[in-house]
């Protein structure tokens, strides 16, 4: 989903560039409230793996590939404030070290992959963990739904910038229904990737798990003398 320079028209570039940076300055300040002794060094360990992930592609039909996006991972286990600081510094480095993505459409692969991706994943996250049971098993399926939802939705973000600025001929219906089609394929590829790499943390380290803090807090703490502790 890397937009190349060229893409999308100037008007539209430049617009998409003051969008991402206001959303970078305002997650600079939220990230505060989010990173701690256990965040700060998780958010460095995120940002690399969806580095090294998003390299890597899988087929997904016809000859199109797709690689994981990582806002929702990324949003689930350091807060969405954080997610989107490493989903940028990811793009940033692509884009000048690795010709992925255009520099003057830096702004909108942050706005698409980084802040659509973060912000959807992270809501549709929190939603689910409204309404499913307040267990620490339900952390790693919510995620994983949440991956799924978050990528074609970007897609479709796309589609409407391509309708707003695009500098190409295209037609509107085919490129939503081929964007969304493939990137449905992909999400779900996401999704599995994203309920597998939170179910393993929680496993062994639930606190690490930004988005597993609500249901540990809730959990009780039971502590046994010696006369209780089991035989």
């Amino acid at each position: 989903m890397h937009v190349p320079d060229g893409f999308l028209d100037a008007p539209t570039s430049v617009g998409t560039g003051v969008v991402a940076a206001v959303a970078v300055g305002i997650a600079l300040k939220g990230a505060r409230r989010e990173l701690d002794d256990r965040t700060a060094p998780m958010a460095g360990l995120v940002a690399a793996f969806i580095f090294a992930t998003q390299m890597l592609n899988f087929p997904v039909a016809s000859g199109t590939s797709g690689h994981l996006l990582g806002g929702a991972l990324a949003a689930v286990l350091v807060g969405p404030f954080t997610a989107l600081l490493c989903m940028s510094t990811v793009f940033l480095v692509q884009c000048l070290l690795f010709a992925d993505g255009g520099v003057t459409a830096l702004g909108t692969n942050i706005l698409l992959m980084g802040v659509i991706t973060v912000v959807v994943g992270w809501t549709v996250f929190k939603g689910l963990q409204a309404v499913l049971p307040k267990r620490l098993s339900m952390v790693a399926p919510a995620a994983g739904i949440a991956a799924l939802v978050s990528v074609p939705v970007a897609a479709l973000g796309f589609v409407l910038l391509y309708a707003l600025g695009g500098t190409a001929d295209l037609s509107l219906d085919h490129l939503a229904t081929a964007m969304v089609g493939v990137h449905v394929l992909i999400g779900i590829g996401e999704g599995v990737i994203t309920a597998l790499a939170v179910g393993s943390i929680v496993a062994v380290r639930p606190d690490l798990v930004y988005g597993a803090r609500p249901v540990l807090e809730k959990r009780e703490l039971v502590v046994r003398t010696r006369d209780q502790a089991p035989a």
